[in-house]
Order: C-alpha cells, then structure tokens, then sequence
C-alpha cells in the first residue's frame, strides 16, 4: 500500500509589527479591502513567498509593499505545523516579531487602515473583527511579548 504524498502548502508569511521588539506594548494592524469574506477584517500585514525568495526576503518586501516600512525582524512565533499557522486547506503562515526601523506605516496595498492597538488583553485587540485563522496567533503573540516584558 503506497501513502499519498504531502503536498506543500501555499507559503504565507506575517508580521507582527511592534512597538518595540525588547519591551513590546502596542501592536500595528491592518484592516483588509479584499477579499470580500474578508474586507473589513483585521490581520497580521504579510503575503505570499515568491519564486527564490526566502521566507524573511519576502517578509521584508510585503512590508514595504502593504505599508510602506522598513523592519528588523525578532523571533518567529512559532506555530503548530511545519510550516506555520494553518490558514486554509491549502495554505500555512510563518509569523514574526517585527520593529519598524524606518518609514511611517500607511495602508498602500491590500488594507485601507493601520493603527497600533495596545496588546493588553481584554482591550481594543480583543474587540477587532480578525480574520478567524489569525485569532490563534494573538494568543501566542501575547504569551512571546509578555516573556519579552519579563526579560527586562
């Protein structure tokens, strides 16, 4: 009996923009345009990994596209598959720290807001509409950005 084969899924990558990767407070979010199941949601800015391109290069460039910033990247907030926070059947998103390290964030591409919420819980975070596979991933960006906090 043969065993079907794996098929990759769609590479996805996110950002989750703080205010400071060291003592990190506030998050920056993006309010989504398309597509319609999911215009008006709110989400970690990011995109698709393109031919040659690792995962980090095409990190860094959807933020310049979709916000206009530059970043350094901290830890990846590591997800449950191999390939990071399932969002679909066929597609999977790898998450990481970020610090903008220059440019002002403005919703360029794909969002038509951005703005820097707190991430104390029971505040503006938890009241967002977000899009439903990312909700996972704030739990696991509080409990890395509360360690953060605890380093100092």
């Amino acid at each position: 009996m043969t065993r079907p084969v794996e098929t990759p899924l769609r590479q996805i990558v996110g950002a989750a923009v703080v205010d400071s990767l060291q003592h990190p407070t506030r998050l920056l979010v993006a309010r989504r345009t398309a597509p319609p199941q999911f215009a008006g949601m709110w989400e970690f800015p990011g995109g698709k990994v393109e031919a040659g391109e690792t995962c980090q290069e095409a990190l860094l460039r959807e933020l310049g596209e979709e916000l206009g910033i530059e970043a350094r990247l901290g830890p990846e907030i590591p997800g449950p598959h191999p390939q990071g926070w399932p969002l679909s059947a066929a597609a999977a998103m790898r998450v990481w720290l970020a610090e903008s390290s220059a440019g002002e964030a403005a919703p360029l591409q794909d969002h038509d807001e951005v703005r820097w919420v707190s991430l104390g819980p029971g505040e503006e975070l938890d009241a967002l509409p977000w899009i439903p596979a990312d909700r996972p991933i704030l739990v696991a960006l509080r409990a890395v950005t509360a360690r953060a906090g605890d380093r100092t």
